[in-house]
């Protein structure tokens, strides 16, 4: 078995080849080959430089993550990058691809730095609840400075060569051959015996720094970053490098970094990047089904929903056709997609030339005839079976034999609508998030009949147009809307029995989610609400309690932002949710009238009542093979629903919380408030037997 770092002399250059596919992680055996590199070239009399380079497509991307929660191994990475600074020959780390956390500390350890225009360098750990954990934080500001260390780090997103070339983090930008380029810097070093640049001794960028910017840039972290503990944490460890002498601050950081490390937040976030990648395994649908080259695309009808898709075909190069049934609804609508693009442009996110080329992938039509050609077909249509059953059906003669039909809905039975057509197999549900076009979640339903094929098609589909596509199972509301029904519920229960509406949502809010389901209901637009209710009304077992109050504000008009009045009033050309004391009445009327004796209602119990359905009902949907893994509905939440990540969706916290705790509490909601609350068996199961979801 080869090594994963190598050593060969290059002229007057020893050259440490890191090659540890696909990324160049620093495992064990990298670390210790590193160190092994640098003594040889220490070692080698014809050795006058080193430089430490990545094989393959990129440097070093980081820790390996197969190493995660495990004990570490010796060498630590600082002690290397130890070795590496104290080098008496100059070494010189050669970026390529990405060098990310410790492989940018590798970098940063390293006396100069050379890089190939498309290197990108950053420090990514705050995204998984940790912080540069190699002296990142006390080296970085040393160079860039103490605001642009701040941002670098707690961000966690990279920067490209050229940047990191102005900010002086780059010494040289190679044009040509990566390798060679290296070498020719580094004998150019030694001829010139450039002196040895140590980052841990540089001062002149830390030495003066007003704590009043840490304080500002606090404030800035507690909107931004509401919530989250490492951003904070990052920005204690670069001010300890602009207090505290290198060493002090390196073992400042240590600190900081153990303290996040074993804290529920990492975990969490830790959870959610594993979960995200275990959602594209599918046990009977392995990796080498056939998937269908998508080239092309339709989408039926040009509302909120259906210019969103578009728009996410188009981001992704797919030319698609919007189909509308008046000239008028086209217009309108397409000028919608066109408004967005630009408000990008606006905000410098995205160039009016790549706008132009996107909108000139996005065509407009009235004719299922110029649909025909299209590879998929998404249809975005009224929430109502008859209207989709009616679109599948002129689907049938309209698309393409071998085309997939993709029905976007929130609630319906795909089976019915695939009954439509004479192929089921090609028939899948694409529930889209609004708006469509920024919300990453794609939850893809399975129906009875649809093949495997159609299933890794869309998967690829969900990845290519840059979506978390999560497969889920065919039932009411599918995984996510499911489980919201619960929460929903109890939130407006709660409403008659004592609290208000400013009440829940500030719970909700302070609990780490974007918004509260009444200001969320608000946002969203009540009437799709009201009229999925009144559908089912008919339906609805008589015994159990109903909350009429969300039907009442409907009556009255009331749908929310987009009328200037729901749960809550909203000034002319504001969003900000303003109590209202007319809902305030009709609560009390409601509660009044359904005879329920209002009382002071604890944020604690608020909380339980509205989380706790959504374990129950994920319980429920993981023990009737609707969601393959807990982890995929804490996926759905995360990129759904805004359920807070360093919370790690509702199936995590249940496991964070203890599942005999949960269920304990459940079983005392069940004798007060009676059916809703019956426990499903599978977390009475995994509570009485001391597991967890993860256990499964």
């Amino acid at each position: 078995m080869s090594t994963p770092v190598e050593y060969q002399r290059r002229g007057s250059v020893g050259v440490i080849t890191v090659n540890n596919p696909p990324v160049n992680a620093l495992s064990t055996a990298v670390r210790q080959g590193i160190a092994d590199g640098l003594a040889r070239a220490a070692a080698d009399p014809d050795a006058r430089a080193a430089v430490i380079i990545g094989a393959g497509r990129t440097f070093i991307a980081g820790a390996d993550i197969r190493e995660f929660g495990k004990p570490l191994q010796p060498p630590d990475l600082n002690e290397v990058i130890r070795h590496i600074e104290q080098s008496t020959k100059p070494v010189v780390a050669a970026l390529h691809g990405t060098a990310l956390g410790g492989g940018f500390e590798v970098a940063l350890g390293c006396h100069y730095r050379c890089a190939v225009p498309t290197a990108q360098l950053g420090f990514p750990e705050v995204k998984l609840g940790l912080l540069p954990g190699a002296g990142g934080t006390q080296r970085l500001p040393r160079v860039v400075g103490v605001e642009a260390a701040l941002r670098m780090i707690t961000s966690g997103d990279p920067i490209p060569a050229a940047q990191a070339k102005a900010l002086g983090l780059v010494d040289e930008i190679v044009q040509g051959e990566l390798l060679d380029g290296a070498v020719a810097f580094a004998e150019r070093l030694a001829a010139e015996g450039k002196p040895l640049r140590k980052i841990s001794e540089m001062q002149d960028k830390v030495g003066d720094v007003a704590p009043a910017l840490f304080d500002e840039f606090r404030k800035g972290l507690g909107k931004s970053a509401r919530g989250f503990e490492a951003p904070q944490r990052c920005a204690d460890a670069v001010q300890a490098a602009a207090t505290l002498p290198f060493a002090e601050g390196l073992k400042r950081e240590r600190e900081l970094f153990a303290g996040l490390m074993q804290g529920t937040q990492s975990k969490a976030q830790i959870h959610i990047f594993f979960s995200e990648r275990e959602v594209t395994k599918i046990p009977d649908v392995p990796k080498e089904t056939p998937v269908k080259p998508i080239g092309s695309a339709a989408v039926l009808g040009a509302g909120t929903m259906g210019g969103g898709i578009a728009m996410n075909f188009a981001n992704a190069g797919i030319p698609v056709r919007v189909l509308e049934m008046s000239q008028e609804a086209l217009d309108r609508g397409l000028a919608v997609v066109r408004k967005n693009y630009a408000a990008t442009v606006e905000k410098g996110r995205l160039s009016q030339a790549d706008m132009d080329r996107r909108m000139s992938l996005i065509g407009g039509t009235l004719s299922y005839g110029d649909i025909g050609s299209a590879d998929i077909v998404v249809e975005a249509v009224f929430e109502e079976m008859a209207v989709k059953k009616q679109v599948f059906g002129i689907l049938e003669k309209a698309a393409r034999p071998d085309a997939i039909l993709a029905t976007n809905t929130s609630t319906l039975d795909i089976d019915e609508i695939a009954s439509a057509t004479s192929r089921p197999g090609q028939v899948i549900g694409t529930h889209f998030f609004s708006p469509a076009n920024v919300m990453r979640l794609l939850e893809i339903v399975r129906g009875a009949r649809t093949s495997k094929e159609t299933i890794a098609t869309a998967m690829d589909l969900a990845r290519k147009i840059r979506k978390v596509g999560v497969l889920v199972g065919n039932c009411d509301g599918f995984v996510g809307n499911r489980m919201l029904h619960g929460y929903i519920r109890e939130a407006e229960f709660l409403l008659a029995e004592g609290a208000l509406p400013q009440q829940v949502d500030r719970v909700i809010y302070d609990f780490g989610l974007p918004m509260g389901p009444f200001t969320m209901g608000d946002l969203a637009g009540l009437d799709v609400g009201w009229r999925i209710r009144k559908g089912k009304a008919a339906t609805r077992p008589t015994h159990l309690r109903y909350s009429p109050i969300g039907d009442r504000i409907c009556e009255m008009g009331r749908f929310g932002q987009k009328t200037g009045a729901g749960w809550y009033r909203y000034e002319k050309g504001s969003r900000a949710p303003i109590p209202d004391p007319e809902i305030e009445a009709l609560i009390l009327r409601t509660a009044k009238e359904q005879g329920i004796e209002r009382r002071q209602i604890s944020d604690d119990e608020i909380l339980k009542r509205c989380m706790y359905p959504l374990i129950n009902e994920g319980a429920r949907i993981l023990e009737e093979g609707k969601a393959l893994r807990a982890s995929d509905i804490d996926v759905i939440y995360i990129y759904g629903y805004g359920f807070p990540v360093y919370r790690g969706g509702p199936m995590f916290y249940a496991d964070t919380v203890g599942l005999g705790a949960v269920y304990d509490t459940i079983c005392g909601f069940h004798k007060v408030h009676g059916e809703f609350w019956q426990p499903a068996p599978l977390l009475e199961r995994l509570a009485r037997e001391g597991k967890r979801f993860r256990d499964l």
